[in-house]
């Protein structure tokens, strides 16, 4: 499910009638933030745009918002265009509260964005209203090359442009460090603030695979979403750790429990070899993208669309 237009929302006051703009039909042409009334609807034309997708692959991706903790400032799934009621075109987003160093941060992830040929022109105002919010740091973890100039002219700066891929190394000694797998289930997991544990057990229930690495110092959380490389080689993505000198540092404890779980690569963005790993470093794929107060670290993925839906 790639970006055909691309993505962006911002959290606004009722319904815009744009009637600043040429109108591509006779009909009433307005944007409005998203109900749970519209899933249908949009399920049907997210599906028209992004063939390889369902209208019920896109109600499983509304499910997943819907029980998502959301900011209450921030909108809950994203805006629609509404011509004479009909639904003509959408963007998603999943708002978030990120966490660096203790310190809480809004964040949105500008996920899927389609409208239909006839109203393209109403397209940008979806980005724009998005935008007006300082205090939100937006990223795009995928985004379509051909939207690249529209982020750039948008304020949006490089994240990470490359990938740093490890082999597992289940030999690396990294002292007395036990790892433990997080089931969704779990009441609890010692050492880790309300904040990761959350994390932890939501990303379990994304899919992915939630680890807590105890250590005679303390625990360290760690997410991967699980891959496949070029189709059909097995591998890990990192999706959230502290640092990635963590993992560097415990890669041996971490990697033969990814192995266990037939997982034997793992990725990582980055924009060169990592310090403490032995891997190949590729230049100039899956780059990442933002714009706002608060520079996402690399190594942190939580709460994207690569996290909770796997795109």
């Amino acid at each position: 499910m790639r970006k055909d237009d691309q993505r962006r929302i911002y959290k606004g006051e009722g319904d815009v009638t744009l009637d600043a703009m040429r109108r591509p039909t006779a009909g009433n042409v307005r944007m409005r933030e998203i109900v749970t009334g519209d899933f249908g609807a949009i399920a049907k034309l997210l599906a028209s745009g992004f063939t390889r997708s369902t209208p019920q692959d896109w109600m499983d991706i509304f499910d997943k918002l819907s029980r998502h903790p959301t900011p209450v400032t921030l909108p809950k799934y994203g805006y629609l265009i509404v011509s004479d009621d009909a639904v003509v075109g959408v963007i998603l987003v999943i708002s978030s509260i990120a966490q660096t160093d203790g310190a809480m941060s809004l964040r949105s992830n500008l996920s899927s964005w389609y409208v239909l040929p006839p109203f393209r022109s109403y397209a940008p105002l979806l980005l724009s209203r998005l935008l007006k919010n300082s205090d939100v740091t937006y990223v795009n973890v995928s985004p379509a090359p051909h939207t690249l100039p529209i982020l750039a002219a948008q304020g949006f700066v490089p994240l990470s442009c490359g990938q740093f891929l490890v082999p597992a190394n289940p030999f690396a000694r990294s002292g007395n460090a036990k790892v433990r797998l997080i089931r969704p289930d779990d009441d609890e997991i010692p050492g880790l603030d309300p904040f990761e544990r959350d994390l932890l057990l939501a990303h379990a229930r994304y899919g992915c695979i939630s680890l807590s690495c105890q250590t005679p110092d303390g625990a360290y959380p760690f997410v991967f979403r699980p891959r496949l490389i070029k189709r059909r080689i097995p591998s890990a993505q990192l999706i959230y750790c502290r640092h990635v000198s963590d993992l560097a540092r415990l890669f041996g404890p971490v990697s033969r429990s990814l192995g266990r779980r037939g997982r034997f690569i793992v990725w990582i963005d980055s924009d060169r070899p990592v310090e403490g790993l032995r891997g190949f470093h590729v230049a100039g794929v899956n780059p990442k993208y933002y714009r706002g107060p608060a520079r996402p670290r690399i190594g942190d993925l939580a709460y994207t669309e690569a996290a909770m839906f796997g795109i």
